[in-house]
């Protein structure tokens, strides 16, 4: 077997130790909105990852979706964040900060009252996570389009917040049913403005959060989060595949540090009816793979040159040392479902590494 999944990977010019990607995973330790010393001894942790990618964190209150999650847009974000990213600098590891918006996927619980946010007034099937249990999603209030450059404001200034508190670049969550999600998707997004209708109105936001992000930090600092399988939090869309196939030419054109695709649905069934390949050929850059990968599965992709980077979840919560176990063949620990959203540090930095 090749050991390509454990060689060092050259990510827009920085060097990871390894093509193992942590993806991102809401786990709920941030009662106050605010990384905690947890936080810190969970990531450090999980530091021999090529690549961390840091939980959802919100750009905004406006885009709060899930109670104990974190931000990234306040003095008090970046100085908790700051001690994240110098704990896994220091044990050799890279981090990038998720950004993240819900728009639709919340209540009116984190907001005061008010409406969430949405492309268009069209509720969604489900509950929403709420300090007093589930709730049902509510029709979500459709964003204005003064106050469109308002939101692009405050994805730039997340990721100017994100690179002070020491992280290595920002990935842009457009994926599982959020905000941009939400706008690409025609069953999300009926607006009759610029941004909506065509592949290319639809996609107009993220793009342009991407250029005046790029400005601001460099296109070599961001990658881009999609998931086009439809199922994910309600979403749907008539055409997914020219969809998301538009969509990744062109983010090709934006000279990113990566595109992270969730290949399958929310089930983790890979898609009968789109083609990832096809997707994956359309996008020139470095492609992270994400869907239920194994070591086998990893080094496959990656000497068939599917992928540069694979992402694994669910594995790295009861396996900081997953890199490790891995090479060596050492059995996997299974995590304790019933610890994965809130608590304490039971089941979140307890599990220990293996003995080789």
């Amino acid at each position: 077997m090749s050991e390509q999944l454990f060689s060092p990977v050259n990510l827009a010019g920085t060097i990871l130790s390894n093509a193992m990607v942590m993806a991102p995973m809401t786990r709920n330790r941030a009662p106050d909105n605010i990384p905690n010393d947890l936080m810190v001894e969970y990531y450090s942790q999980r530091a021999s990852a090529g690549l961390i990618i840091s939980e959802g964190a919100q750009i905004s209150e406006e885009a709060v979706g899930y109670p104990a999650t974190p931000g990234i847009y306040s003095d008090t974000h970046i100085a908790g964040w700051k001690k994240v990213t110098d704990a896994v600098h220091a044990h050799g590891g890279h981090i990038f900060c998720q950004l993240w918006h819900c728009g639709r996927v919340s209540h009116p619980d984190f907001h005061q009252g008010e409406l969430p946010v949405a492309p268009s007034a069209i509720q969604p099937k489900g509950d929403a996570f709420t300090f007093e249990g589930l709730k049902p999603f509510v029709t979500p209030r459709a964003l204005e389009l003064h106050e469109i450059p308002t939101l692009i404001r405050q994805y730039v200034h997340a990721a100017q917040a994100a690179i002070a508190a020491g992280f290595d670049g920002v990935e842009i969550h457009s994926a599982n049913g959020y905000l941009l999600d939400q706008f690409l998707r025609d069953g999300s997004n009926q607006r009759r403005d610029k941004y909506g209708g065509s592949y290319e109105n639809r996609s107009r936001l993220l793009l342009e959060i991407i250029a005046a992000m790029s400005e601001a930090i460099g296109s070599e600092r961001i990658g881009v989060r999609l998931s086009p399988v439809n199922g994910f939090n309600d979403m749907h869309d008539t055409n997914p595949q020219p969809l998301f196939n538009y969509v990744a030419t062109a983010l090709s054109e934006c000279n990113l540090a990566y595109l992270h695709v969730v290949e399958v649905s929310m089930q983790g069934e890979p898609s009968k009816s789109f083609d990832i390949k096809q997707l994956r050929q359309c996008y020139q850059g470095t492609y992270i793979a994400n869907g239920g990968y194994d070591k086998v599965r990893a080094e496959s992709a990656l000497a068939a040159g599917d992928a540069e980077l694979i992402a694994f979840g669910v594995p790295f919560i009861a396996n900081p040392d997953l890199p490790q176990r891995l090479r060596n063949n050492v059995d996997l620990a299974t995590p304790d479902a019933t610890t994965f959203y809130g608590g304490d540090a039971h089941g979140y930095t307890d599990y220990p590494n293996a003995t080789l």
